[in-house]
């Protein structure tokens, strides 16, 4: 399996600090916030990855990851998303890394401790995705379950203002190829983006999409909230002394 790590974006959220680079570079305690969703992939046995960037700060990745040795990569490409086309929009930008083989999607705000070797190893395709309860649901793509108590999820709903469970879906998938026919097959929403979520119904649609609750620590970093969360956590467990 292949990795995917998607880095675009302009981070609008956390100007002013956005201005001086591309938000996945800000930094998570003591590293970049990339350096996070790269480690996932290679704790899961995934050393071949591409980053997909954009903005105004793309060539600041070059320097920062080199090409992906030191990290524990075995091979790293990038690729440049030009428009802010949505999550979905910056995937298929990676149709030809994946060769007709299976990935693994991260987005690159996200970090987590979690071990997902074991879904990695028994992937068998389709497309699976990762939950986790949170209390914010409504920021997320949010799973709407059966009524049968299967827990099987029969639709995902992006951003809800009132939503039907208090699960997220992180911003970590596993994908057959097939998902790249399924973004073709993605129109633009409301915001003119290709959303992830559509895709992921569409797969609920054809019967494939599984999920797994995603344990250990995860946070995405892409608000001011959530930046400082983050780096506490990570500082936390480096064993940082607040007190010092």
């Amino acid at each position: 399996m292949k990795g995917v790590i998607l880095a675009g974006g302009l981070g609008s959220r956390l100007y002013p600090l956005t201005h001086a680079t591309n938000k996945h570079l800000l930094p998570i305690y003591d590293k970049p916030m990339i350096y996070y969703p790269i480690n996932t992939l290679v704790k899961a046995g995934i050393t071949e990855v591409i980053v997909v960037t954009g903005g105004p700060h793309a060539g600041d990745f070059i320097r920062v990851l080199k090409n992906g040795k030191e990290l524990g990569l075995r091979h790293l490409e990038y690729a440049y998303q030009e428009m802010e086309g949505g999550i979905a929009q910056a995937l298929a930008l990676c149709e030809d890394f994946a060769d007709n083989g299976p990935i693994a999607v991260i987005l690159g705000d996200n970090t987590t401790d979690a071990d997902i070797s074991a879904s990695v190893a028994d992937f068998r395709g389709g497309a699976t995705v990762f939950l986790r309860h949170v209390s914010d649901p409504q920021r997320f793509g949010v799973p709407v379950f059966a009524e049968d108590n299967s827990q099987r999820i029969i639709a995902i709903e992006e951003k809800p203002a009132q939503p039907k469970s208090n699960f997220a879906v992180t911003g970590l998938y596993l994908y057959d190829h097939v998902v790249f026919e399924y973004i073709r097959r993605t129109k633009p929403s409301g915001r003119g983006e290709l959303e992830i979520t559509d895709v992921n119904n569409l797969y609920i649609e054809s019967g494939t999409l599984n999920w797994v609750s995603l344990g250990g620590f995860w946070s995405d970093a892409g608000t001011f909230e959530s930046l400082f969360r983050s780096s506490l956590y990570w500082a936390e467990k480096a064993g940082w002394d607040q007190n010092i």
